[in-house]
């Protein structure tokens, strides 16, 4: 099959979450099933260029009442999945890639419109169309809308569907209904069965309810979100999609995430032989600064966005009483004043407890997997989670709230089977009994090693998830896309209507 991903940011071109680790590498592990995979991302000033494309390649993007221009650069094709990199410097040569300061850009909308459009132009350059377009998140939103309305008179996409995934419900694209026109949409999709969401545009429900079938990054988040207590909103338009709502595990790229081979770690270890995980802790404490570092004391890792969504404020919660305990906590992230301000608070008072570092560190992130005996990890919701499934490989355990993604891939230790410590209650005090109990188990030797074992022997590879990402692209590929008369709300325009009238 043909399959064309358009995501907002991808390892190793761009990237803020775990959005990019998923279109690095689930497009490398379809590749090797045989697929033809193309991704298409932006070309932000953090990525390198690359070796550029003819001039054939510009596009013209009918959009705010005019026109813009692209091109496309090739991003080269490494795993056999070509990258092609849009480049419009007006939009994305900018230091961050969605935010500044702490502030979205106040032109997204129009910027990832841009990024739409030009996907789609692009994809029409090709010798044949995609069967599949893959769309991750509201950014990439837009491409299922302007297909099922801008160019649905198109007969080059008659055979081509979209699958839309939702990396995290919570990031939807509101925006004021004056932007429709704007960017090249009709007014009529402004209804309640459309992109209308309480007065405002909602990106993401209109990739909802325009793409064939939608999948989240778990099976357990997939639930969560058709109620009202985690669908932010939109747990009616999910329910109502439900026959077409899969949630499909996220991987793990062990290629870049295994202590056997991982070049970014103080020493190489592997289940038949632990001493380099001993060599990787000591290496960990004396680069945040401990002095003599005290090896029975157990490490606590952090690697996470600083947010309450993450769990933070129960961390804020008994910071005091974790201080107290005989432990190391390592800290990296960055994100919300009030918790960037916690953990230097901390290292401040307890630089021998606290150790951290305020910012974005893939080789220190490498180190804390290695190093730490724990990993921390008590989200309010997480859709899936990565490195609860890094720290599994790499012989950390995890201590997780039982949500989404994090309830999948860690099972409780009743002192032989079991891979991690999950609580349920979101409380601080649920958080402080549960590394309690982590830490009762770690004085125990046999039972700790035996409980690093069970973990380090599960299997969250790609390929098992790129299969199940296969099977739902096989079960469409004999489809013509859904009916535009089962989809779209009444009143909209022509593609010839909304060219002449929707700017």
């Amino acid at each position: 099959m043909k399959i064309a991903f358009v995501a907002s940011e991808g390892v190793p071109y761009s990237k803020t979450g775990g959005l990019a680790d998923v279109v690095g590498a689930l497009p490398k592990a379809l590749a090797a099933l045989g697929h033809e995979l193309q991704v298409i991302l932006p070309r932000y000033r953090m990525t390198k260029p690359g070796p550029g494309l003819p001039e054939s390649q510009s596009l013209t993007l009918p959009l705010d009442s005019g026109f813009k221009f692209a091109s496309v650069q090739d991003g080269g094709c490494p795993h056999n999945v070509r990258v092609s990199l849009i480049e419009c410097p007006e939009y994305f040569d900018r230091e961050g890639l969605y935010q500044q300061n702490g502030e979205d850009y106040p032109d997204n909308a129009y910027r990832f419109a841009a990024f739409s459009l030009a996907a789609l132009e692009f994809l029409k350059r090709g010798a044949a169309p995609p069967d599949i377009i893959h769309c991750h998140d509201w950014e990439a939103a837009l491409v299922p809308i302007y297909l099922r309305n801008l160019y649905r008179e198109d007969g080059y996409y008659r055979n081509t569907s979209v699958v839309f995934t939702i990396h995290n419900l919570g990031y939807q694209g509101l925006f004021p209904p004056d932007l429709l026109p704007q960017i090249t949409l009709p007014a009529g999709l402004f209804t309640m069965d459309g992109l209308e969401y309480y007065g405002m545009v909602n990106l993401l429900k209109g990739g909802i309810i325009f793409s064939e079938v939608v999948t989240t990054v778990s099976r357990k988040y997939a639930e969560e979100i058709q109620t009202p207590e985690f669908g932010c909103g939109l747990d009616g338009v999910l329910r109502s999609r439900g026959d077409h709502l899969e949630g499909i595990l996220n991987g793990a790229d062990y290629e870049a995430w295994d202590p056997a081979t991982d070049k970014l770690i103080a020493a190489n270890y592997t289940p038949a032989s632990l001493k380099g995980k001993e060599a990787c802790k000591k290496a960990l404490l004396q680069k945040m600064g401990v002095q003599s570092p005290v090896l029975r004391r157990p490490v606590i890792g952090i690697i996470s966005r600083f947010a309450s969504q993450k769990g933070f404020d129960l961390i804020a919660g008994i910071a005091e009483q974790l201080a107290a305990l005989d432990l190391y906590v390592v800290a990296l992230g960055t994100g919300e004043p009030v918790y960037e301000k916690l953990f230097r608070t901390m290292a401040a008072k307890y630089p021998e407890k606290f150790l951290v570092k305020i910012a974005y560190d893939n080789t220190l992130a490498h180190q804390i997997e290695a190093g730490a005996d724990m990993f921390l990890m008590p989200s309010l919701y997480e859709p899936c989670g990565l490195n609860q499934i890094y720290s599994l490989k790499y012989g950390t355990v995890p201590i997780v709230r039982a949500t989404g993604g994090l309830n999948d891939t860690i099972a409780s230790f009743d002192g032989k089977s079991g891979t991690g410590f999950k609580f349920q209650d979101y409380s601080p005090q649920a958080l402080l009994a549960v590394i309690r109990q982590a830490l009762e188990v770690y004085a125990s030797p046999k039972s700790w090693l035996r409980l690093v074992y069970n973990g380090m022997k599960e299997d969250f590879s790609w390929a098992s998830s790129a299969k199940e990402y296969a099977r739902v692209y096989q079960s469409l590929e004999k489809t013509t896309a859904r009916s535009a008369a089962e989809a779209r709300p009444a009143g909209m325009s022509s593609n010839v209507e909304v060219l002449k009238h929707g700017r």
